[in-house]
């Protein structure tokens, strides 16, 4: 079955990363924030799933 939750934070981060580059955005900005606080949650998220 398709983990939607997991689709849908990694189809968030592809977005936000491809933003961030095209707009050559440094770190601390809001979007790589985000970018950060997103692999957190996919990471906890796998740990969750492997368990």
């Amino acid at each position: 079955m398709a983990d939607l939750y997991l689709k849908a934070l990694e189809s968030e981060r592809k977005k936000l990363w491809a933003e961030c580059r095209l707009k050559g955005l440094a770190k601390g900005t809001p979007e790589r924030l985000r970018i950060e606080e997103l692999d957190r949650l996919l990471a906890e998220h796998k740990a969750k799933r492997a368990s």
